[in-house]
């Protein structure tokens, strides 16, 4: 039996890693996970080895949180994320038994996404478009985010996480680096590959102060733009085109209920946005079911 105690930061440092080299989890899921591991052995006290934690504690770990009024999505994560560890930390020798392996945590409520319907979409990209006939660096950028965001169903992360030499006018393509460091290519449309040639025509060299690098979306101070920009910017964009309330996810879940309505098949959407499980594309046919039988009862109220 081991003798490490929870105070062992190699633990934790060596679990992160696992993550991130191990898994390719993204940067900001490592620390999630290593946050919550991080709580749990504060929980159980400094003087608690590994071994000694059981399936009593870890419920008593989340019972408190429960206590303390967090959502159940955060209770979600932690539960997940103590069953990433113990499973790892019994795989490298570090604990005899896996204490988490009948571990429950809260189901999370699967909302459906928000959805901008095809013609808001279009209205909004041509408000982009109207905006950025002036020229200036930051309204052609608001433009092509949009386009792009809309066109690709990029995650924000992965928009701005763009290289000047991921994209391919000639061909409308764009590769992109998705969860994982996995890398996907993803075609776009004539208004996106406008919106692009507007940009890379002159109002991205504006910005450029020597400092971004490749970047294909420069910020205001010349370095790669944020994802906070982004979406202060979609927000926006929405207000002044007078459509409803959306963020750039809810522009990628737009774009993937549009593809599926349109024909689509989910093989096809799930390469497009990236997702690792079919699962995960299909909530999208939810979507789609959902305004299908809502335009039905307005067309039929009385069925």
């Amino acid at each position: 039996m081991t003798t490490e105690s929870t105070t062992d930061d190699d633990a934790v440092g060596a679990f992160a890693e696992h993550l991130t080299l191990g898994r390719g989890l993204a940067a900001n899921s490592v620390r999630a996970y290593v946050r919550d591991v991080e709580h749990l052995l504060a929980f159980v006290g400094p003087d608690v080895p590994l071994d000694a934690i059981d399936l009593a504690a870890l419920r008593a770990w989340l019972a408190q949180g429960s206590e303390r009024g967090h959502a159940r999505a955060t209770l979600a994560r932690r539960g997940a994320s103590a069953r990433a560890f113990f499973a790892w930390a019994r795989r490298t020798g570090r604990v005899d038994v896996d204490p988490a392996v009948r571990l429950a945590s809260p189901r999370v409520a699967r909302r459906l996404p928000t959805v901008l319907e095809v013609d808001p979409a279009r209205v909004l990209m041509e408000r982009a478009r109207e905006l950025a006939q002036d020229g200036s660096p930051e309204a052609v950028r608001a433009w092509v985010a949009v386009e792009l965001l809309y066109a690709t169903g990029a995650r924000v992360s992965e928009l701005v996480g763009l290289d000047v030499g991921d994209v391919d006018r000639a061909e409308r393509t764009v590769r992109v680096l998705g969860k994982g460091a996995k890398e996907r290519v993803v075609p776009f449309g004539v208004p996106a590959g406008r919106a692009l040639d507007a940009w890379l025509s002159g109002p991205r060299a504006h910005l450029d102060r020597g400092t971004a690098g490749a970047a294909l979306l420069i910020g205001d101070r010349g370095g790669r733009w944020g994802q906070r920009q982004v979406r202060e910017t979609v927000h926006r964009l929405a207000a002044l085109a007078a459509v409803d309330d959306v963020a750039p996810h809810d522009l990628r879940h737009s774009a993937a209920t549009h593809l599926l309505a349109g024909g689509s098949d989910l093989r096809t959407v799930q390469e497009v946005l990236g997702h690792s499980s079919l699962a995960t594309t299909e909530r999208y046919t939810h979507v789609s079911a959902d305004r299908l039988r809502a335009s039905f009862e307005q067309a039929f109220p009385r069925a």
